[in-house]
């Protein structure tokens, strides 16, 4: 037997002007897709910006249905609205703001395990890590250094060879 440790390095911006310029304008991007979530059932909005390579923003909101699990979470929409209307563009950086409907969330909400999937094989695609920076509808932005940082042993289809 063998012990594993494993450690992640996250920086904690205290407000949304302490980001560099772009990220704010991402995050204000992000903010504003929140507003157009559609989730009745849970109440929760999520909005997430993606930041390509070439300066195009893509923005995405969470999307709710009563056939579970038809829905899907803000981050893959922005992820794959980014990959089919711009494939092959690397992803810079990605903003996250969480809202739920009846209180101002102070706490970061980071994404899910599914589209933390979606992320990894999304970053894997493309030659560097993307910047990911999360919220929730105020307070501290967490931001981390790629999707290894969030989750140390990615699913990477074919790995077994």
């Amino acid at each position: 037997m063998r012990r594993i440790e494993w450690k992640a390095t996250f920086t904690e911006y205290q407000a949304i002007e302490e980001l560099p310029s772009e990220i704010q304008n991402l995050m204000l991007r992000a903010e504003e897709a929140r507003e157009k979530a559609y989730a009745p059932y849970s109440k929760f909005n999520v909005g997430a910006a993606v930041l390509l390579e070439n300066g195009e923003i893509v923005a995405g909101s969470n999307q709710e249905n009563g056939a579970f699990p038809s829905g899907l979470c803000a981050e893959r929409i922005a992820l794959f609205a980014a990959g089919a209307n711009f494939p092959g563009i690397p992803i810079a950086a990605l903003c996250i703001t969480a809202r739920p409907e009846s209180i101002a969330l102070k706490k970061p909400i980071a994404p899910c395990g599914g589209c933390r999937q979606v992320m990894a094989e999304t970053e894997a695609r493309q030659p560097s890590a993307m910047r990911i920076f999360f919220r929730g509808s105020t307070g501290p932005i967490v931001e981390a250094a790629g999707t290894k940082s969030l989750m140390p042993y990615l699913f990477k289809f074919g790995d077994w060879e």
